[in-house]
């Protein structure tokens, strides 16, 4: 038995993790944390991965059959770490059996999709998260607090790279696979979704699937949001670049100790007032330069902290912070730059 803030027992969630391939092994060792949680199942149909999984994990049932994972007594909650073209019917299912739902990101393929998962949990009164890990990232949390206070004054724009060699999918391209986190850390940190979207793309691996994208988001308030996100890149880069109107600031996810700095610099612009009514107006921008300062931030696993909430949120009846509304906000950003993809970059409406 686990124990609640007030130090009253509550019982273990039991959990069942669908798919072990490249993110489920951290899943299960994330769910499989006695007393708060427990796997009793794990759902994966490679032979060989599930051997890993067994000498890995001796004391979890391993079996290939996901119909009878989703719909097992055992079970109060599956987590879903499959490839994304079948997370709709898997999620559906479970949530049509009772069970509360953790779904790896993007929630599903269509927009529609999304929204009858989150009717239908609403309506069991189940939860149904989306696994947008990065922002259960204490720096990408700290970056909100920043913007709620208007640290950085208005933004102007924001600049995101995400690119590495691989993983290359089968199923989806770079712009479902890595743009879903840029956009679902955006739509955190704005409290908004994206009005319209613009992209172009190349393929060179696999038919109809582009392996690098080029995309621009615009927001309600007129910022814009700059993304480039690949998979054929010799270099990891987690970038993020934030603009304002006061201050700039710079996101390395990659620097683990140091990931945020603050610029206090801006751009104040004067005009000259001609002596004279047919000379040229005399323009200049005057550039401020001050501190750079270096926030601390607090180590910690986001994925940890993702699992927690979700375990808090089904212990508590919480709406998550990443919830099927939210998933599905960022798979009608990613249709439309899809869109966008197959007419050369024309912009699309949201």
């Amino acid at each position: 038995m686990s124990r609640d803030p007030k130090g009253e027992p509550r019982a273990t969630i039991r959990t069942a993790v669908i798919g072990a391939g490249h993110w489920g092994p951290n899943l299960i060792r994330n769910f499989d944390n006695p007393p708060a949680s427990s796997v009793v199942l794990v759902a994966e149909r490679d032979s060989n991965r599930a051997a890993q999984v067994r000498a890995r994990f001796p004391h979890i049932e391993v079996t290939d059959a996901t119909d009878a994972v989703v719909v097992d007594p055992r079970v109060d909650a599956v987590v879903v770490a499959t490839p994304t073209s079948t997370h709709y019917s898997i999620v559906k299912a479970a949530l049509r059996a009772g069970k509360h739902v953790l779904v790896e990101k993007p929630i599903t393929t269509k927009s529609e999709e999304a929204d009858e998962l989150t009717e239908l949990a609403q309506k069991n009164g189940k939860v149904l998260m989306v696994g947008h890990v990065f922002v259960y990232n204490q720096a990408v949390q700290k970056v909100r607090a920043y913007l709620q206070a208007g640290e950085l004054g208005s933004i102007y724009y924001i600049s995101m790279v995400r690119t590495n060699l691989g993983p290359i999918r089968m199923d989806v391209n770079a712009s479902w696979d890595l743009i879903s986190h840029d956009i679902s850390i955006v739509n955190y940190w704005l409290g908004s979704h994206p009005v319209s979207a613009s992209a172009v793309g190349g393929v060179w691996i696999n038919p109809g699937l582009e392996d690098a994208v080029f995309a621009t988001l615009r927001y309600r308030s007129g910022i814009l949001v700059n993304i480039h996100a690949s998979w054929l890149n010799p270099r990891k880069a987690r970038d993020i670049m934030i603009a304002g109107d006061k201050r700039m600031l710079t996101f390395d996810d990659m620097n683990l100790m140091e990931p945020l700095r603050i610029y206090d610099r801006q751009v104040t612009e004067a005009t000259v007032k001609p002596a004279f009514i047919d000379t040229f107006a005399a323009f200049r921008a005057s550039i401020r330069e001050g501190d750079i300062v270096i926030p601390k931030v607090s180590a910690g696993e986001p994925l940890k902290a993702e699992c927690e909430h979700f375990l808090d949120c089904v212990l508590n009846q919480k709406k998550p912070l990443t919830g099927g509304r939210e998933g599905g906000a960022v798979v009608r950003a990613l249709e439309a730059i899809d869109r966008s993809l197959k007419e050369a970059g024309r912009e699309q409406a949201i």
